[in-house]
């Protein structure tokens, strides 16, 4: 259960710090307006990602069987996170230039969110995925997953509402750009362990990530 969790919580740091269209309507919100308006905001995902993992849990169920099928999904999901990790490797900082004035809310959160592929990718290609192997753990296992992963998330995200609250230069700073460096080095062994799960998946060799 704690190798779930642990992954869950990288994966939702990772994706609370990274530059994104939520981010920035976190940031704008608390330099608008103030920082609750920026974590109302960041709380959009837990309304958002509910339907999105249901969707996704059915999907892979009905193809449990087909091995190579799920070899490529996980192949896909860590050329996904690869990416992610090499974004935030090369990360430099992240520019807050805001023109739109116009209020904001939950609701336009919950529409942001809803908007952008990366949920759709992140739960089709990896979260979906892992959380079906944890089931083979217990239900505890895909639960520690979910927790670490939105509790990291959304953490993350009001976090930084609250930072930004106090300083626009954060977000230019060492601190916040080695942390994404870190980040992106610790996503680049994750992309390492699915391109391993599946290969073993489309029977290159035998084995698969505990």
């Amino acid at each position: 259960m704690g190798y779930y969790l642990t992954i869950g919580a990288v994966l939702g740091l990772s994706a609370g710090f990274a530059p994104g269209p939520l981010l920035t309507l976190v940031i704008s919100e608390t330099l608008q307006h103030d920082i609750r308006s920026g974590i109302r905001v960041a709380l959009a995902p837990v309304v958002t990602d509910v339907p999105i993992i249901l969707l996704t849990l059915l999907v892979l169920s009905k193809l449990s069987a087909f091995h190579g099928i799920l070899g490529f999904i996980s192949i896909a999901g860590g050329f996904f996170i690869l990416s992610m990790g090499y974004e935030s490797v090369r990360t430099k900082g992240f520019d807050l230039q805001f023109r739109d004035k116009e209020k904001r809310s939950l609701r336009k959160g919950i529409l942001a969110n809803m908007l952008s592929p990366h949920p759709y990718l992140f739960w089709f290609s990896v979260g979906a995925p892992m959380m079906t192997k944890a089931l083979d753990a217990g239900l505890m296992a895909p639960a520690a997953f979910v927790a670490g992963f939105y509790a990291c998330l959304i953490g993350a995200k009001i976090a930084l509402a609250v930072v930004v609250g106090s300083s626009r230069s954060f977000f230019r700073g060492e601190l916040y750009v080695w942390t994404m460096r870190l980040l992106g080095a610790v996503l680049m062994g994750l992309a390492l362990l699915l391109f391993r799960d599946g290969l073993a998946l489309l029977g290159f060799f035998a084995g698969s990530v505990p």
